[in-house]
Formats: C-alpha cells, structure tokens, sequence
C-alpha cells in the first residue's frame, strides 16, 4: 500500500503522459518504500512493465538475471530456461529498444548501485545503448537505489549517464500523519513519541503493533540483540562509507548534544572534521541549521550553523542504544526503559514536536490562517535568546516567536510573558518597523492566567488536540 505519496506519484504520472522517451532517477535511503512506490505506481498505469532488482552476483548471473526478466515480459505464460541470457548487455538493452519502439514500456532497474558494483562498465553500456537506441524509444526507464552516494556518482558531471537523466525524485521519510495509518489506534500524543523514535520511515512504522503499548514496541523490536532495528544505523554507515569510524565518530558526538563545529571537535578530536560533516550532510544523515533570525546574504558564511542528526531513528539510536549496549547485552531491557523514559519527554520535546510546530506554522500559512506570510521557518539561538519556533518574512518585516513545551504541565504566564521579554533580542534591527507575532503550543494546555496574558498580544495558542487537526 502506499501512504501519502500522492505528490511521487503525481510526478511520475506527469512524466509517463509526456511523449517521447524518458530517463528517470529515483533514490533515497533504505526502507523509504521506493520498490512499494515504483511498482504500485506501475500496476496503477495499467502499461507495460518490465521490473527488475539487481543484486551482488557474479557478472554473468547479474546479465542471466536481467535477461530473464525481459524474457519474463515477452513470454508471460513460458517456463523460463534457467541458462538462458542474451549474449550481452548490449543485446538486452537493443531488445528494450525493441519492446518499445511501437508503445510505451516502463522499465524499472532497482537497486541499480549494486549492478554497477559488479559491472562497472554498466554505466557507460547504457549510455551507449540510449544515445543510439534506447533514446529514438517510447521508453521510460527508471534507476532506482539506495546507495545515496553512488547514485550521485551516476549523475555526475565525468559519469557516462550525464545529461541522459531528464528527471530526479529523491525520496523522503513519510510525513507525520502517516503515522495514523501504520498505528490508528494509538493516540496522538503516542504517535508523536512514535514518530519522535522512528520518523517517517515505512520500514519501521510497519513494524510496531499499536495493540502494544509504547514500552513493549521499543523493548521487543529496538533491544533485540539480533533485530533489524540494532544493525541498521550500522549498516546504512558500512554501505555508504568505506571507513566509517570516523563518521560514527561525528555522529555520537552530535547525539550527545554537541552541535556547533568547535563543539564536534573537542568532543572526537578529529582536528578536521569540516570533510566528514560534510560528506554526512551530502548522505542526507546530518543537517546543518542557520538560525532563520540570519539575514540571507549571511546565511551561506554564517558561523552560527548548528549540526544535527537529519534522521529520526539515527538521532535516537545514537542517543539511547548505541551508549547503552552493554545493558542489552546483559538483558537489562527494563533498567535501559526506565533510563529513555526518563529522558524521552525531553526528547520528544526538544526535536519532533518542535518541528510539527514549525510544520504546523507552514501549513497554517500556505492556507491563508496567519498574520504573516514566512519566507523562512525554523528557530533561533543566541547566547542571549532561545526561540523554539520562528517564522520570518524579510520583505515585509513580519516575524512570528513561538514557544513549544512538551511538558506535562500547562503553559503559564510566567512562560508567555518570558518570551515577550526575548523579543528585542530575536527581532532584528531592535525591532525597528517589525510587526511581530506570537505563538504558543502546549501539549497539556495552558492555564488562565496564561491564556489572559496571552490575549493580550494577540497571540496564537495551540493544543495538541489543534496540531493534531491540522498534520493530520
């Protein structure tokens, strides 16, 4: 099934009903539904479709492979000779041509990284293959894969395939409310923590049962010793780095809260560690954040960058389970609990339900529900100002401040009349012909007292019954 991809495949419909031939990349991290997506997509067109994994064989098992799957196509009711292979790439790829000289054909190659790895000159046999055949074909050819670097590699300026691409989708985790389809009967506030741990991630929304408690799901699929959920980060790494220590090295440090360049530094001790921030950035698993509160000339040289892990389940495996192996290893999967759960509501707090309120922000906006139109959304720090949620329109002079709190108590004054007293310090130019706005979210509600200060300002106040109303 497929969950809140109707944008995906929007995409690939608006391609498959363009004339002519066409030469698609489709790429994201493991476990993102990308197969899910790409073949229920094809079986939706109702068109031709040859599909087709590539795997770590020898070269001769990966061209018998390929060959199979074209030979599946033609004859669809014919037992399949298991020797049987075109001679060469070059042939399978001529009969493509063939099969789709006279009507559109939807080829798929999945996993393409991998056939690279074992055929090398693969890239630049279909190269060839599209400028004198493929190219002149209704064709749409599809390279699909998860290895994030190599499908880079393909794509760059020096590969063969350069210029041939006419179209990338890259692939991101699911949004919030598609965690209501994976786990309907859990709560809001339960999914939140749900997606806090896992993000968006197909692959592992599946896995939890919402029959469980929250507890249970953690303990019986992230302690397992052997489970998919304690090799992954580990494995997404070794795919994607040759040497990856030093790479771990960067990622824990950032786990463990230290966030700007210098910070890294000291705590790995890897004197230059620019190259390995930035190769985890271009791997999609760590981001760089500016404070929106920066002006956008600046934004590209600021030195007021903050590093953080980009994916949900890495940010925090590498905070809770990494540490705290040898608990596991011991089966103290109960004191190894009660340890996160001390800790989760911070959690929880400090990284998904700041950002649904920012993407709460977003949504409002695009529908026309706020009194500012943001160019930016994110948050703003400063030695002086901590500012959860911030929303900045620079044309129009227009800001918003918000406050997000995932406590079990209720906003009160004291916290709104806090972020009051911050503005002169978040509002640039002092605040200098500046409309600014505020917003506050509360997970447990806010007092009166709160409540009658915050009507005072005029200021937005959101519950989490109203931020389940609109990301959901």
């Amino acid at each position: 099934m497929l969950f809140d991809r109707e944008q995906e495949v929007e995409e690939l419909n608006f391609v498959l009903n363009e004339p002519g031939s066409h030469f698609l990349t489709v790429s994201g991290r493991r476990r993102l539904g990308k197969t899910t997506l790409l073949v229920e997509w094809a079986r939706q067109t109702e068109r031709p479709t040859i599909y087709w994994v590539a795997s770590r064989v020898s070269s001769t098992q990966l061209l018998r492979s390929f060959s199979q799957a074209i030979f599946a196509h033609l004859h669809p009711d014919a037992s399949i000779d298991p020797g049987f292979s075109y001679p060469s790439w070059e042939m399978a790829f001529g009969q493509l041509a063939e099969l789709a000289s006279q009507q559109r054909l939807i080829v798929i190659l999945d996993e393409f990284p991998y056939a690279t790895e074992v055929e090398p000159a693969l890239p630049s046999i279909l190269q060839n293959s599209w400028d004198h055949t493929l190219k002149q074909t209704q064709i749409l050819l599809v390279l699909c894969g998860s290895h994030i670097g190599m499908m880079r590699k393909l794509q760059a300026h020096q590969a063969p395939l350069f210029g041939r691409i006419s179209g990338q989708l890259q692939l991101k985790p699911l949004p919030f409310s598609a965690t209501g389809a994976f786990l309907p009967a859990y709560s809001l506030e339960r999914r939140i923590a749900v997606y806090a741990i896992l993000g968006g991630v197909p692959g592992y929304l599946e896995r939890f049962n919402d029959r469980d408690s929250l507890a249970d799901n953690v303990r019986r699929h992230l302690f397992r010793s052997t489970g998919m959920f304690r090799t992954e980060p580990q494995f997404l790494l070794q795919d994607e780095l040759s040497q990856p220590h030093n790479y771990l090295a960067v990622l824990l440090a950032i786990a463990s809260g230290n966030h700007s360049q210098s910070d890294i530094v000291r705590a790995t001790g890897i004197e230059h560690v620019t190259s390995y921030l930035s190769r985890l950035q271009e791997l999609h698993f760590v981001r760089r954040n500016i404070p929106v509160t920066v002006p956008e000339k600046d934004r590209l040289k600021s030195r007021k960058g903050r590093y953080d892990l980009a994916d949900a389940y890495m940010r925090f495996y590498y905070r809770f389970i990494h540490p705290n192996q040898h608990l596991i290893e011991q089966g103290l999967h109960d004191w190894l609990w009660q340890l996160i759960s001390e800790q989760l509501r911070a959690f929880i707090g400090t990284y998904a339900f700041e950002e649904l309120c920012q993407e709460w922000i977003l949504t409002q906006a695009r529908s026309g529900q706020l009194p500012i139109i943001p160019e930016r959304v994110g948050s703003h720090w400063a030695p002086d100002a901590q500012i959860d949620v911030v929303a900045i329109n620079w044309r129009l002079r227009q800001i918003l401040l918000g406050e997000a709190k995932w406590t079990g108590n209720p906003i009160n004054r004291k916290i709104v009349r806090d972020l009051l007293a911050k503005t002169p310090l978040v509002v640039p130019d002092e605040g200098e012909g500046w409309q600014v706005h505020y917003a506050f979210f509360s997970r447990s509600g806010f007092t009166e007292a709160a409540v009658a200060e915050a009507q005072k300002h005029e200021a937005i106040l959101v519950d989490l019954d109203m931020l389940g109303e609109v990301l959901e």
